[in-house]
């Protein structure tokens, strides 16, 4: 009893997770219009489910634990193995997108001399000091009037 039980769950389960197999089967048809990371870590989930559905009908049929435990050994390591790929080949695509961008960005402006700067402030300061003490003479004189 102890063996269908743990088939039933193992299935209800497989079942369940179709959420993350079935999306990642479409991945799979998709072929060379998904990135190749994405089509790895579509791959390992595939493998993982696929090896939870391959022991529900082991474990129906009464197989000894040793194989079963092989088995879905065997399942999680080439799953795992899939992921870790995936990732490297992620972490090589981001940076090869982050390259092409920055060959596209325009270069950047040389830097403005201080004193062009300073200069520019001076103006500026002095542009203001004359419009405050214009409003002011022209308050004063409408005051005084």
């Amino acid at each position: 009893m102890g063996a269908a039980v743990l088939a039933l769950g193992v299935g209800a389960l497989t079942a369940s997770g179709c959420v993350w197999y079935v999306p990642a089967l479409v991945d799979l048809r998709a072929g060379a219009d998904r990135p190749v990371s994405r089509r790895l870590a579509a791959a390992s989930c595939v493998t993982g489910w696929a090896t939870a559905a391959v022991l529900v009908p082991l474990l129906l049929l009464g197989t000894p634990v040793r194989p079963l435990l092989a088995l879905a050994a065997a399942g999680v390591g080439g799953g795992a193995a899939l992921h870790v790929r995936a990732a490297a080949r992620r972490r090589y695509e981001r940076r090869e997108t982050a390259s092409c961008w920055a060959a596209l960005d325009p270069p950047t402006p040389p830097p403005t001399p201080f004193r062009r700067r300073t200069t520019t402030l001076r103006w500026a300061g002095a542009g203001l000091l004359a419009a405050v003490l214009t409003v002011t003479l022209v308050m004063v004189r409408s005051l005084l009037a």
